[in-house]
């Protein structure tokens, strides 16, 4: 009797294709994959295109907590034990196409198909290490360093032979968010790292890799060494004259 083989389940095949629990969803920039609240009741996995996943606190104030691209999967939650609600929202930063899988879908592949098991927990994991970091970055450095490993992971350089790269569109309000400053900080440090040719824009930003080099080195320019910005030095002028005055 000749034993027929199993076929060898392609996981690449199956995150690529639509079928039982499972669809291909095209989304346009700023288009919602879901909403903080909704029901968590399936995963969707990104084939191509650039998410950033936002939280809205009781007191209605918006943070960016991730930024996701092609090969992360998101609303993992609805992989709970009890189905519950949505704790973000995820939303497109360019168009996007993603494959979105029914929550049963997913448990029962996970169950029988441990290399998709596999590649989905080291994505998990990668992305928990990408958190822990931002984490440290949060805690220890700079709000100019923070601002600048921001844009390396939006622009994704580090990679052999890349020295300059657009990141996707994205607001300096945005980006105020994920450093955890102000936007007039944001703009100070963008103008700077124009000024010293690490970035450059025009409508979208390019990223060169003198700035990956700077933070590296640990050569980005200390803030204390920077004259402040024209409109402090204007609003300091009254108070010298007034004070002139007096004397």
């Amino acid at each position: 009797m000749i034993e027929l083989e199993k076929l060898q389940f392609d996981a690449a095949a199956f995150l690529a294709s639509a079928g039982v629990g499972r669809r291909i969803i095209q989304l346009a920039p700023k288009d919602t994959f879901f909403s903080q609240g909704d029901p968590a009741d399936s995963v969707f996995y990104i084939q191509k295109g650039r998410a950033r996943v936002t939280v809205v606190s009781s007191a209605g104030k918006e943070a960016t907590i991730a930024l996701l691209s092609q090969g992360d999967f998101v609303g993992e939650e609805a992989l709970a034990t009890v189905v519950g609600l949505r704790l973000a929202t995820a939303i497109a930063i360019t168009a996007c196409t993603t494959l979105k899988i029914s929550r049963e879908e997913m448990i029962r592949v996970m169950h029988v198909e441990h290399s998709f098991q596999d590649l989905f927990l080291k994505v998990i994991l990668e992305r928990s290490m990408r958190i822990q970091a931002d984490l440290v970055d949060q805690i220890f450095n700079s709000s100019e360093k923070r601002l600048a490993r921001i844009l390396l992971l939006m622009a994704e350089l580090g990679k052999p032979g890349e020295t300059e790269t657009l990141i996707p569109p994205i607001s300096q309000e945005t980006l105020a968010e994920m450093v955890g400053t102000t936007r007039s900080r944001v703009s100070f440090f963008m103008n700077r790292f124009r000024r010293l040719g690490f970035i450059e824009y025009k409508g979208r930003i390019k990223v060169h890799k003198s700035l990956l080099n700077a933070v590296l080195l640990d050569r980005l320019p200390l803030v204390n060494q920077q004259r402040p910005p024209a409109a402090a030095r204007t609003r300091s002028k009254p108070a010298r004259s007034a004070l002139q005055g007096r004397n």
